[in-house]
């Protein structure tokens, strides 16, 4: 890939909190159209990599470059100027605002002047949230809160989606409906990098796939890859 098409390029990242050393040496890397799935237990570094990338912590070495720039330790809101969107585990939406004001507070043409995502498409893609537009988002339910805080993201028309802990205490079938937007979001052409527990709905629609042990990338590969070495699934993401 040239570097443009190169929207996240980490390399070496080492990241601390006091002196725990969390991230170690690690290499991550999202191109335009690509969907990674970020995977290992939990305490493992995921988080502090999607933070590190988003600068919310600084690393203590290494660079983060966003569609080819270094980005290293910038603050958070230039990272998003440059067309990445974060979904935090937690999800942050304003449960003091409605629906239809967490969604318009959000909406800007992308890093091209891409305009895809409209209010219109997000409540057609949510049809949930149609139902509770009045409503603040203090009294929407856990699924519908996580809907909120995707379609809030997706107003920005970012070129990459970070998604952390997507269906985390979902019931299954709220968990099938973030699947589902997922899968859209894939085929809309917006990156995205998705962390969860579930490694066999990760796999079923990403293209590379990155597992965190300790801090260290233990394996990256395709769905096919990782699935053809079940000892590995077994070592690194059973239960």
């Amino acid at each position: 890939m040239n570097g443009t098409d190169m929207l996240i390029e980490a390399r070496g990242l080492n990241t601390c909190y006091g002196a725990s050393h969390i991230l170690r040496n690690v290499d991550f890397t999202v191109g335009r159209g690509e969907t990674i799935g970020l995977m290992g237990r939990n305490g493992m570094g995921k988080s502090t990599l999607l933070k590190t990338l988003m600068g919310l912590v600084k690393p203590r070495s290494g660079s983060v470059a966003i569609a080819g720039k270094t980005m290293t330790s910038r603050p958070p809101y230039e990272i998003a100027q440059r067309g990445i969107a974060y979904v935090p585990e937690g999800r942050g939406i304003f449960g003091n605002l409605s629906v239809v004001e967490n969604l318009k507070m959000a909406a800007r043409p992308g890093t091209r002047g891409q305009r895809d995502w409209t209010y219109e498409r997000v409540l057609e893609t949510f049809p949930r949230l149609t139902e509770r537009l009045g409503h603040g988002g203090q009294q929407l339910s856990g699924g519908e809160q996580q809907m909120l805080t995707i379609g809030r993201a997706l107003m920005t028309n970012p070129d990459v989606l970070i998604l952390d802990e997507a269906t985390e205490g979902l019931a299954p079938l709220i968990a099938k409906e973030i699947w589902r937007i997922c899968s859209l979001i894939r085929e809309s052409g917006i990156s995205s990098v998705i962390v969860d527990k579930n490694w066999k709905h990760v796999t079923q629609i990403t293209d590379r796939n990155v597992i965190l042990v300790k801090g260290e990338v233990v394996f990256e590969g395709t769905a096919a890859a990782l699935t053809a070495q079940p000892e590995l699934i077994e070592r690194y993401l059973g239960v």
